[in-house]
């Protein structure tokens, strides 16, 4: 952080200008093992909450048991910053309870000095300015690392006297409280939005009108399978784009997700698996009892090839494609669908007979469309409320990064 001054007045305050690691106490390592038999908690890299800067999932260990990174010791007040992937933020401040505790070498251990209110360290860590440069310092492709000497060369800015720290955190404490609320509602508002289109959608098939058929969906549509192509065959740019299952989420066609393409291919192959807009696909494989696939999407253009894995449903003209693709999305379908997953621990499989034999309410065909357009007007309704409660979401983002920039360059008043 590139900065021009050591000691500053702002306003009627005096401000210092330190390297972090001039203001913190030196802290201690131990080796657990040298006590197997004593058990202690054990805080992994992972225990950090970094959404609530609290500690969780931690570890009751013998020492014996204690693996070779449990070497750091805290105590209560710390505030401990994960260096490894530095930008996830994963800062907490250790409660009483965690007093006397074992943290990993992965954290960065702050203890302050007398002088410096141990919390003012904890909002130091938040700033973008801190973050930023942690992301230009960390090094390593899979876990991206900075080193202690790092964060000690940090510099940060604070106010001389202990009660102007003290009033600086009382502010922040409050904004974030407050903010924090704001964020619970607008997530709230959020759900809500989704859940209205939701039970909707699942009032409908849950509740046939009078006049339905139940009719099986290889009735009334044409259901093939993809096609197992070569991924030698792949190119990055071609006439054609394979579509593989992680292209596919809930009505979502993810293109640029590791797009592959196929820039000629035999006739025979291609009558068998080129799609046309209007098909609804589906994904075959996942993991077992998650139903994280299952997944369905209508296609829009006439260029995709169908991956294995993946089944493709082209509906008749008894159904319309639409009023199934709603149908693929309520509990009703995907009941049936997942009923029938078989595979081993982690793979989940559904067949052909699944999609093909799957039951399915059929109205006429003029209430099937009456039925997609107030999905479709409820869709677009739920998308207008969710784009404001997303963009609220980021304003109280960007909220609290300008109230943490201000508060250590000496801008921060209660009436901030």
């Amino acid at each position: 952080m590139k900065t021009n001054w050591q000691t500053k007045k702002l306003g009627e305050v005096w401000w210092e200008e330190k390297k972090l690691g001039e203001i913190l106490q030196k802290t201690e390592t131990i080796n657990p093992t040298q006590n197997p038999e004593k058990e202690f908690i054990y805080i992994d890299v992972s225990s950090v909450n970094n959404k609530h800067f609290i500690i969780k999932n931690t570890t009751l260990l013998k020492g014996i048991n204690a693996p070779s990174r449990a070497r750091k010791l805290v105590k209560k007040g710390d505030v401990i910053f994960a260096k490894v992937r530095p930008t996830l933020r994963r800062i907490a401040i250790i409660p009483k309870e965690y007093d006397g505790q074992v943290c990993s070498t992965g954290y960065f251990v702050l203890r302050a000095k007398e002088h410096i209110n141990n919390k003012l360290l904890f909002y130091f860590l938040l700033t973008n300015r801190f973050n930023e440069e942690m992301e230009k310092l960390q090094k390593g492709t899979s876990y991206p690392a900075v080193t202690d000497n790092e964060v000690r060369e940090q510099i940060i800015h604070y106010p001389k006297t202990f009660p102007e720290q003290q009033r600086i955190v009382a502010i922040l404490d409050e904004a974030f409280a407050a903010i924090a609320t704001a964020k619970e509602n607008a997530e709230k508002n959020l759900q809500n939005a989704r859940d209205l289109f939701e039970s909707y959608l699942q009032s409908v098939f849950a509740n046939p009108g009078d006049g339905w058929e139940e009719k099986k969906l290889g009735e009334i549509s044409e259901i093939f399978g993809g096609y197992a192509f070569k991924s030698g065959d792949f190119q990055k740019n071609g006439r054609y784009q394979v579509l593989r299952m992680g292209n596919v989420r809930p009505g979502i066609i993810r293109s640029d997700e590791s797009p592959v393409f196929i820039e000629k291919i035999d006739d025979k192959i291609l009558s068998r698996s080129l799609l046309k807009p209007d098909d609804i696909i589906i994904t075959q494989t996942g993991t077992r009892k998650k139903r994280d696939y299952g997944y369905t999407v209508s296609i829009d253009k006439s260029n995709y090839l169908l991956n294995q894995r993946l089944a493709a449903i082209r509906t008749s003209k008894n159904l319309d494609h639409q009023f199934f693709l709603y149908y693929s999305w309520s509990d009703n379908f995907r009941d049936q669908f997942f009923a029938n997953e078989t595979g081993t621990v982690g793979q989940g499989n559904v067949g052909m007979s699944a999609v093909t034999d799957a039951i399915i309410p059929l109205p006429p065909l003029p209430e099937q469309r009456s039925i997609v357009a107030k999905l479709e007007a409820l869709s677009a309704e739920t998308k207008k409320l969710e784009a404001i409660y997303r963009q609220k979401l980021a304003d109280l983002d960007e909220l609290k990064k300008s109230v943490l920039e201000k508060a250590f360059t000496g801008q921060l008043t209660m009436e901030n």
